[in-house]
């Protein structure tokens, strides 16, 4: 089955996970971190799993578990999982999903086009947040991270759902008004413009 067709029939129910590195100044220097997220394809609703300078395979069988707890697992109700063939996607960490009744679909090597949506929030996140911040810290990169996906879940706009907000927190009735406000977040680096009511 081509991969367009596969995402088309299954849109519902596929979720597409990634890992990125953030360097950061620690008291002992220059550290890279992890950062493991999942994203729902059909939403775009990004979900950070797990923040860690150092991941294994016994930390990612425990977000494995995170994701896919019965109450509020961000996989409670997919049956897909594509991520890259990295081997940090351990055997035990696909067996949990697999017992959960999630297939996990690994990618082949080289191919971040078959794992776009994931992609472009990595590019999104880099570009308009991280890049421009220097992190002090693993509090700070938490913050800095919760921070960006506030701003990307309820005031960034999305061009692949139609220009509108992933979830909106304002009424969603048109009115008039001449009065523009600001939000702003990070010190401004992130801004959200919006009339006032």
């Amino acid at each position: 089955m081509p991969w367009k067709k596969f995402l088309r029939s299954h849109w519902e129910s596929i979720a597409a996970a990634d890992l990125f590195t953030v360097e950061i100044w620690t008291r002992v220097g220059l550290v890279r971190h992890i950062v493991f997220f999942v994203i729902d394809l059909s939403t775009r609703k990004v979900e950070i799993v797990g923040i860690v300078p150092i991941p294994d395979g016994l930390w990612m069988r425990q977000m494995a578990r995170n994701l896919i707890d019965g109450f509020d697992g961000f996989l409670r109700y997919k049956k897909f999982l594509i991520h890259v063939c990295d081997p940090l996607y351990t055997k035990e960490f696909r067996e949990l999903l697999e017992r959960a009744g999630i297939r996990s679909v690994r990618l082949p090597p080289r191919s971040p086009n078959l794992n776009a949506y994931a992609e472009r929030f990595v590019l999104s996140n880099k570009s308009e947040c991280l890049n421009r911040m220097i992190i002090f810290g693993e509090c700070h990169l938490r913050h800095v991270i919760d921070e960006y996906v506030k701003h990307y879940h309820t005031e960034r706009n999305h061009q692949g759902l139609g220009n509108c907000l992933i979830m909106s927190e304002e009424s969603e009735k048109p009115f008039r008004s001449n009065s523009m406000q600001r939000r702003a977040r990070l010190g401004g680096l992130l801004n959200y413009y919006h009339t006032a009511a």
